[in-house]
């Protein structure tokens, strides 16, 4: 027995209402560009409607002129979709309660979750989206996942409860010296200003930081 190995998201498909909806939410609110469409090729009476999430990647939907909006929740049951969420960069994440709000949409504001911050929304169909900015960046060569599952790591050997701005630092820095090479034989931490106290504390010292 072996496994299926996966290499990321190909594509998320929603059941949509008419097809406008679907545009006016994936293009006019979360700005996807819709790359093209043609019909469902499973139920030909259906449209198929393919957008970019930013990279590269699709989401689709299935659409029919004959079905309504319906802002209603969509069930959270066993098996369900909870919830989808989209990567934003800082300065998008900081606008979208206000652009969100211009709509009437709405939102929980800001959410802090340790590792990233989060906001959360409706799109026209009772799908709870997210909109997801993590607080770090992955180091060159390493991915976000590497960076949370070492800052896991580090949660737990030291008995905490969840991952905190800490154990990201913490955990770039380990993978920081795991990944790359050094002419240096310690690279362990220092304290360069030490040696230097005594100097420091001279009457004549120029002790403004700024030099």
């Amino acid at each position: 027995m072996k496994k299926l190995q996966t290499q990321g998201v190909h594509h998320i498909t929603f059941v949509g209402a008419d097809r406008q909806t679907s545009i006016d939410f994936w293009e006019g609110v979360l700005g996807m560009p819709m790359i093209f469409e043609q019909p469902n090729l499973d139920v030909p009476e259906e449209n198929h409607l393919y957008f970019d999430p930013g990279d590269g990647r699709l989401i689709t939907v299935f659409t029919h002129e004959s079905r309504q909006p319906d802002p209603t929740p969509n069930p959270e049951g066993i098996g369900n979709l909870q919830h989808i969420a989209f990567a934003v960069s800082r300065a998008t994440y900081t606008q979208a309660a206000k652009r969100l709000d211009e709509r009437g949409v709405k939102n929980t504001g800001e959410v802090d979750r340790g590792f990233m911050d989060s906001l959360y929304f409706r799109d026209p169909l009772g799908q709870l989206v997210e909109l997801a900015c993590y607080k770090f960046s992955a180091p060159v060569g390493t991915t976000e996942a590497e960076v949370l599952l070492e800052a896991h790591k580090i949660r737990l050997s030291r008995n905490e409860y969840n991952i905190t701005d800490e154990h990201l630092a913490d955990a770039i820095e380990a993978l920081t010296l795991r990944n790359t090479r050094s002419l240096s034989d310690d690279r362990s931490a220092k304290d360069p200003y030490a040696s230097r106290e005594a100097a420091a504390n001279k009457p004549d010292r120029h002790t403004d930081p700024r030099g």
